[in-house]
């Protein structure tokens, strides 16, 4: 028996892309039409962006645990978010929960470890980029991160809350994201975060200037060896 995989959203792009990884990644490991039991709750992303825009980061681990509960009351063994930004109250929100977590930077820096990087460069929401979230957890591991420039950030911010939350992709869009890319590269980078779930929409990683690490797909493979992993197994 599988566990009961909770995904607290946030964004419906984001959200979605999870959700369908889960599901289609998970033939190889439990056979053909099989994955683990998936529960899905978000509030919608307006009320998250009241806190998030306020820097009141009580109110948005408040919704992340509204979300939780729920989704233990449905049988959820633990919980993931694939949302970047919202993992800001990550802090508050695994101390309160009634079940285990996945960090999404977690599952992130396990992979760059993995693959030898030394230096990310971040790219999501404005909030995630200038906080706090991808610089502890790779300052754990031994690994640094840059990011844009301000003027680069706002732009960024721009494409990912008008044009993607909402399925949006544009080419001037894709190569913009590139080009920040590719100076964040010359600055000494060796991989770039994809860290808002909507990004791996529109950043290709067969034309990417930096080897990507799409923070969405990543957490999705955590939480399938989590939900597979024996049930006296420790915590990831």
């Amino acid at each position: 028996m599988s566990k009961h995989i909770g995904i607290v959203a946030c964004s419906a792009e984001g959200a979605a892309l999870c959700y369908r990884t889960i599901c289609s990644e998970a033939k190889e490991l439990m056979g053909e039409h099989m994955h683990p039991e998936v529960t899905m709750h978000t509030h919608p992303l307006g009320e998250y962006m009241i806190g998030i825009r306020s820097g009141d980061w009580r109110q948005v681990a408040d919704l992340m645990l509204s979300s939780t509960r729920k989704l233990m009351k449905c049988g959820a063994d633990f919980a993931i978010s694939p949302d970047n930004t919202i993992h800001q109250a990550s802090g508050m929100v695994i101390k309160e929960s009634p079940i285990p977590w996945i960090h999404i930077a977690d599952a992130v820096a396990l992979q760059a470890r993995e693959s030898g990087l030394s230096c990310l460069a971040i790219t999501g929401t404005k909030y995630l980029m200038t906080g706090p979230v991808y610089p502890e957890t790779l300052e754990r591991s031994g690994i640094s991160c840059k990011i844009p420039t301000e003027s680069q950030r706002e732009k960024i911010d721009d494409i990912i809350f008008n044009e993607l939350v909402y399925g949006i992709i544009r080419e001037e869009s894709r190569i913009y994201f590139n080009q920040v890319i590719r100076e964040l590269k010359d600055k000494g980078c060796d991989g770039v975060v994809l860290g808002c779930t909507e990004i791996p929409l529109i950043v290709r990683p067969d034309d990417c200037p930096l080897p990507t690490l799409d923070s969405t797909r990543l957490l999705a493979r955590a939480a399938l060896r989590k939900a597979l992993e024996p049930s006296d197994a420790s915590r990831l």
